[in-house]
């Protein structure tokens, strides 16, 4: 089985690519209805590959204060998941999920396990998709939540896999009831064997 480089993907891996997002969303939107106890709605508006080196301009800046959960991808594939709030859209999904308003002076402990567990929802409804399509059992760490600028929170997997691959899959989402819409930021950061794997499953490598 050959090696998937990235720059050699075509229309068809990246139709893909897209298809897993929307289904992802799908998940996600169904997840987040039952623990929200309202209608969400979530949608795909950009799905793109970057370098590393331009993630954090994706995601609003490098010193763009952000909410990042990390989980390690450790069966059937291997590489890393992150998904990404700004702070201000961190404190509208606690407020929606918690009943409150205004301007939060700072996470409570509370808060934090509700925004993890939302994290951790919204990447296992991406691995489901992926595995749906696959027909792969994909599993993931314990999630970790970090409050940090975009910049240094992205030096975690830059770090990790910058020997592998140079490039992530950035898919920005926006999700939320009539009267709020957050936007997020789900990052996909496959080893290149990984994607190779995926599009194999698929017959498309």
């Amino acid at each position: 089985m050959a090696e998937l480089q990235l720059d050699e993907m075509n229309a068809m891996h990246f139709d893909v690519l897209k298809e897993i997002a929307n289904i992802g969303a799908g998940n996600a939107t169904t997840a987040l209805s039952k623990m929200l106890n309202a209608k969400v709605d979530m949608k795909v508006p950009c799905i793109q590959f970057m370098e590393f080196k331009e993630l954090a301009e994706g995601i609003g800046g490098a010193e763009n204060l952000v909410v990042g959960i990390l989980l390690t991808l450790d069966t059937g594939i291997d590489g890393m998941m992150m998904f990404v709030l700004e702070s201000s859209s961190a404190e509208q999904i606690v407020n929606l999920l918690m009943g409150k308003s205004g301007k939060l002076d700072e996470f409570s402990e509370m808060d934090l396990s509700a925004l993890q567990e939302i994290g951790n929802i919204i990447a296992g409804s991406y691995l489901s998709a992926i595995s749906a399509f696959t027909n792969m059992t994909i599993t993931a760490s314990v999630p970790y939540l970090s409050i940090d600028m975009a910049g240094a929170i992205l030096s975690v997997p830059a770090i990790e896999f910058s020997k592998i691959s140079d490039k992530a899959l950035l898919i920005e989402t926006e999700f939320g009831d009539k009267d709020t819409i957050i936007n997020g930021y789900f990052i996909l950061i496959p080893t290149l064997d990984a994607f190779t794997t995926i599009f194999s499953a698929l017959g498309l490598a």
